[in-house]
C-alpha cells in the first residue's frame, strides 16, 4: 500500500489545487453528508481548483454507514461520467471518509481520493491510516478495503463548525494515541481543556497525535502486528457501538473512550498497567463522556459482539494491552470472567 500524504494545512486552497493538480483527474466529485454539505462546502464554494466539480450528498450519521450508501455513491458517479481516471473528495467526518474511500476504490477498481477531514475524530483517525468500509449486519466496519487516499488535508477551520459532542468523540482517539505513544503526550491530553478549546494549541495536539497513528501505520500498513496497537479501546468499544446501534446510536469516540475504561482495567489486572494512572484517565473519561448504561444482562450481548471483532481469531477475544504509557502489548485474550469483571468496574467503578 502506497504510503500517503498528511498535510497540515495553513491555507487549504493552496494546498488542495496542488492535490487535485497531482491526480490529473479527467472528473472532479464531492462527497459530503447533509451536514458537512450545510455547514463545511460553502468554504470551499469560491476555489477555483473545484470549478466544474459535481455533488453527491448521502444523509449524515452512522446509522446511514451502509451498502445502501456505498450503492447511492456508484450510481450517481456512474449516472454522471466518472471514469477510472476521475477524483473523488471525501469532505466530511469518519462516516463520509471511510464510506467515500470504499467506494472510490471499488468504483472502476480504484479512482483517485482525497480526504478532507472535517471533525476532530476524522482529522485523527478516520481519514489517515487507509482502513475504509461500512457497517453490515449490525456490525461496525464489517466490509472494506485498505487504501490510502492520495492526500489526505488536516486544516483547523472545519473545527469551528463543531459541537462539543463531536468534539470529545475526536478527542477520545487522541487520549488513546496518548496512551500508546509517550507520558509526556498522555498528560498534556489529560491537562488539556477540551471544554473550551483553543484551537491554535489543538491544532498543534492534531499534528501530534497523526504522527503517532502515521508512525505505527507506516510500520504495519496492513495491521499485522504493532498496528494493533491502535485498537486499544477499540475491542469493547465496537462492542459498545454496535449494542448502542440497535437502541440509541452513540458517537464512535464515546464508544472508544468507554472502551478504554475496560481495557485499562484490563491492563491494570493483567499486564501490570500503573493503577494510579488507570484511574487518572477513567476519571477523565467519565467526568467528560459519563456513561453508557448497561446492566448485567447486557453482558453476553457484548461479549458475543466482542467475538466478532476483526483481531480475533476463532471465538477467542483479543485485546491490545499496556504494561504502561507506550508499552503496547498486543494479542492479549482475556476469560468470559474477567471481561464481565472489567465490564461491573466499568459500571460502578471510580
Amino acid at each position: 500500500m502506497e504510503k500517503q500524504s498528511v498535510i497540515i494545512s495553513n491555507g487549504l486552497e493552496q494546498v488542495l489545487t496542488d492535490a487535485i493538480t497531482a491526480c490529473a483527474a479527467d472528473r472532479k466529485f464531492i462527497l459530503t453528508d447533509e451536514t458537512t454539505q450545510r455547514l463545511c462546502q460553502p468554504v470551499l464554494s469560491d476555489y477555483n481548483c473545484l470549478k466544474g466539480a459535481e455533488s453527491i450528498v448521502i444523509s449524515a450519521g452512522d446509522t446511514n454507514k451502509t451498502l445502501e450508501s456505498v450503492a447511492h455513491v456508484w450510481s450517481e458517479l456512474q449516472r454522471m461520467g466518472a471514469t477510472r481516471h476521475s477524483l473523488l473528495i471525501n469532505l466530511g467526518g469518519g462516516m463520509v471518509t471511510d464510506l467515500g474511500g470504499f467506494a472510490a476504490s471499488t468504483f472502476k477498481r480504484g479512482i483517485h481520493l482525497i480526504n478532507i477531514p472535517t471533525t476532530l475524530l476524522s482529522m485523527v483517525d478516520a481519514s489517515v491510516g487507509g482502513k475504509t468500509g461500512f457497517n453490515f449486519g449490525g456490525l461496525k466496519n464489517e466490509i472494506g478495503v485498505f487504501r490510502n487516499a492520495e492526500a489526505v488535508i488536516l486544516d483547523t477551520v472545519f473545527l469551528k463548525t463543531m459541537d462539543r459532542e463531536n468534539m470529545l468523540s475526536g478527542y477520545a482517539e487522541m487520549l488513546k494515541h496518548g496512551l500508546i505513544s509517550t507520558e509526556a503526550h498522555w498528560a498534556e491530553l489529560m491537562t488539556y481543556d477540551i471544554e473550551t478549546p483553543d484551537l491554535q494549541t489543538l491544532g498543534r495536539m492534531v499534528a501530534d497525535s497523526v504522527k503517532v497513528k502515521e508512525g505505527i501505520v507506516a510500520e504495519d500498513p496492513t495491521e499485522q502486528g504493532i498496528r494493533k496497537a491502535l485498537n486499544l479501546g477499540h475491542t469493547v468499544g465496537h462492542a459498545f457501538e454496535s449494542l448502542a446501534l440497535q437502541r440509541q446510536p452513540v458517537l464512535h469516540g464515546y464508544a472508544v473512550a468507554w472502551g478504554l475504561v475496560c481495557e485499562l482495567y484490563l491492563s491494570a489486572v493483567k499486564t501490570g498497567f500503573s493503577t494510579d494512572k488507570m484511574r487518572q484517565t477513567v476519571r477523565f473519561v467519565f467526568d467528560h463522556y459519563g456513561r453508557m448504561p448497561v446492566t448485567c444482562d447486557d453482558y453476553p450481548t457484548l461479549l458475543e459482539l466482542m467475538t466478532h471483532d476483526k483481531k480475533n481469531t476463532g471465538r477467542t477475544i483479543n485485546f491490545t494491552l499496556l504494561g504502561g504509557i507506550g508499552d503496547i502489548r498486543i494479542n492479549q485474550t482475556a476469560t468470559k470472567e474477567e471481561i464481565e469483571e472489567a465490564l461491573d468496574f466499568y459500571r460502578e467503578g471510580c
